[in-house]
């Protein structure tokens, strides 16, 4: 069966200018056009949007679905479990958040107790369960499943004040790096003070610190185009001057 544009953009759910773009930037284009100059979508076209809205759920930006969905050796059915996986995934943390909002309602009403730990537990399963989607692959194969099975336990295991600590010192090594950035040494006091908040934050997550393991990390900040993204949020550019910085703050 054929669609054109506005057939298919009300049985997607989606805007015909969604459609539109998807063409000019060559992430979804139409079989054919009309001999009135209608596009024209297939059956191969609709498998092909259906992935591409898969992946827009799980937060995936255009052109990383693009670079995915391009490659020679891309397997829809590998894609398809692999959605399944992520969305069980997305669904179990869905049942934490609400088992722990309906006992956060019990517990307003007098009905149960809740100490502040399990105020937050829904709120770190999440944090672990989303770093695993995004990067658990990569991690589990540079640094094995034994050290990121133990850093989870010990993200798992923290207190409201443990995670607190962490939030700030993420802030406070992502400020430190932008002033130090400006400043253009990565071998200057404010750059090796980064350095110094980011091994502490790391080791709110890690079971025990090492320099090769901290360089291997900014390495990947470096290497990974989510991660140099993060860091391009703060000042384009220094993700390889964390690394730089780090590798000195290392000697």
């Amino acid at each position: 069966m054929e669609y054109t544009v506005n057939k298919l953009a009300k049985l997607a759910g989606v805007s015909t200018r969604t459609l539109r773009y998807y063409d000019e930037c060559g992430l979804l284009s139409p079989t054919r056009a009309s001999s009135n100059g209608y596009r024209i979508y297939g059956e191969s076209e609709i498998d092909h949007l259906q992935q591409i809205l898969f992946y827009r759920e799980l937060g995936m930006p255009l052109n990383e679905i693009k670079k995915i969905m391009s490659a020679k050796d891309f397997d829809g059915t590998a894609a398809l479990q692999s959605h399944l996986a992520a969305l069980l995934a997305k669904q179990k943390q869905l049942d934490v958040l609400i088992t722990n909002v309906k006992k956060t309602i019990r517990a307003a009403k007098g009905e149960t107790n809740m100490n502040n730990e399990e105020k937050f537990k829904g709120f770190i399963q999440k944090l672990v369960d989303d770093n695993e989607r995004q990067y658990g692959e990569e991690i589990r194969g540079k640094y094995g499943d034994a050290v990121v099975e133990g850093s989870n336990t010990k993200v798992k295991g923290m207190t409201k004040e443990q995670y607190a600590r962490a939030e700030r010192l993420s802030n406070e090594a992502n400020e430190t790096l932008r002033a130090a950035f400006e400043q253009g040494d990565p071998a200057g006091e404010l750059a090796q003070k980064a350095c110094e908040f980011h091994k502490q934050w790391l080791c709110c997550f890690w079971d025990q610190y090492n320099k090769e393991a901290h360089l291997g990390v900014t390495q990947m900040y470096v290497d990974d185009p989510r991660f140099t993204a993060y860091y391009d949020k703060i000042v384009v550019g220094c993700a390889a001057f964390l690394r730089e910085a780090v590798a000195i703050y290392c000697k």
